[in-house]
């Protein structure tokens, strides 16, 4: 099932997401409907918080980039209860954007390598390194369930310039081809 994606202003996206514990209700399903909702909306990586879900999950689909990134190792994967080891190598510049900031991008300085610990949909537990374009989207998805969006890493000035569109897409005035919930007026 389709589900909406939350929009710039809710307040799940701004809050630490809570661990999943075996009996979490319908993992399975809610999983299922992530990959449907990221890839209807034309995401890589789309977290839990991003569907109203205060839930240390995230997926992560980098096999649909270009050829040559392929080439290079794309991944598919459910990370669960993720805990970042350490992040490292030499820190790289590129462009990101968010399902839930829809219409907005920046330059975004990460880290080459994230290294994680965390479970996968079948709850078993893994300790894995990852590099480049793999390494960036996981980074950017675990902020999500860190509370953290893009934005926070945009030079202030960039910030600044954005507050208007920012403000837009809080009240709804925004256009995109997927579902999305925006906060209640007041």
């Amino acid at each position: 099932m389709i589900l909406p994606v939350y929009a710039y202003g809710q307040a799940v996206l701004k809050k630490v997401a809570d661990p999943i514990e075996k009996d979490f209700p319908n993992l399975q399903e809610l999983i299922e409907n992530m990959w449907e909702t990221m890839y209807h909306a034309s995401g890589m990586g789309l977290a839990a918080p991003q569907i109203g879900v205060s839930a240390r999950l995230f997926l992560v689909d980098t096999l649909q980039l270009k050829d040559e990134e392929k080439s290079k190792g794309g991944i598919k994967k459910v990370f669960i209860n993720a805990q970042k080891i350490e992040e490292g190598g030499e820190p790289w510049t590129y462009e990101e954007g968010c399902l839930s900031i829809p219409q907005i991008t920046g330059d975004v300085e990460r880290p080459a390598q994230i290294k994680l610990r965390y479970q996968d949909e079948n709850l078993v537990e893994h300790e894995e390194i990852f590099t480049g374009m793999n390494a960036r989207v996981i980074q950017h998805e675990y902020d999500h369930i860190e509370g953290t969006l893009f934005l926070e890493h945009l030079k202030p000035i960039k910030r600044r310039l954005l507050k208007r569109k920012l403000e837009n897409i809080k009240k709804g005035k925004v256009s995109v081809d997927y579902k999305m919930k925006f906060p209640v007026k007041k």
